[in-house]
């Protein structure tokens, strides 16, 4: 209780690890997906990290592309560290084996959280190939829970594709029910 109370004061926090987890929850998923919207996996995948400056960040930065050096020498991974026009921080992988990039998400997200960063973390996104284009998954580290994001050309998204998405979906994977909190995520670094 003491050392909660401590992290508190210096801002440290940590995610539950049960909605770390969750995060396996996409990995089965993306089978029904796939066989039953025609949604392939696009072998990419994000986590967005709100950026901070301080000592113990720049270690857990280090320790999270050391973990990411060693992982895609055993996976294959690919990974890059990247900050969109908003000054957020994305590490973007790519892989052919969706398992695997799930496997690195939770990695990298796991990382942070031990190392008391869990509030910078804001989301893992997970990119699939459709008729229509791209559709995204992500991942909200608050809410535990994900939804759908179908962007449009322009800054729209396409709604009714999202809704159906949640609909067929909803059996399988923690989904967001607040529709407020379905943020868009415009120039996404994938």
């Amino acid at each position: 209780m003491r050392l909660k109370i401590l992290d508190a004061i210096l801002g440290k926090s940590t995610l539950p690890k049960s909605k770390l987890d969750r995060l396996f929850a996409i990995s089965t998923a993306s089978i029904t997906l796939q066989a039953n919207l025609g949604l392939s996996p696009a072998g990419k995948a994000g986590i967005c990290l709100k950026p901070i400056e301080s000592s113990r960040y720049e270690a857990a930065r280090s320790e999270i592309e050391e973990l990411l050096r060693y992982s895609s020498a055993e996976t294959g991974t690919s990974f890059k560290l990247e900050k969109d026009e908003y000054r957020y921080l994305w590490v973007v992988l790519e892989d052919t084996d969706f398992d695997d990039l799930v496997a690195t998400v939770h990695l990298v997200s796991t990382t942070m959280t031990d190392h008391g960063f869990g509030e910078q973390l804001l989301c893992a996104l997970y990119g699939f190939l459709g008729r229509e284009g791209p559709v995204y998954w992500i991942y909200s580290f608050k809410g535990g829970a994900y939804y759908p994001f179908v962007p449009k050309k322009g800054h729209e998204r396409d709604n009714s594709q999202e809704f159906r998405l949640r609909a067929v979906m909803e059996g399988e994977l923690p989904i967001e029910k607040d529709l407020e909190k379905w943020y868009p995520l415009w120039g996404i670094p994938l």
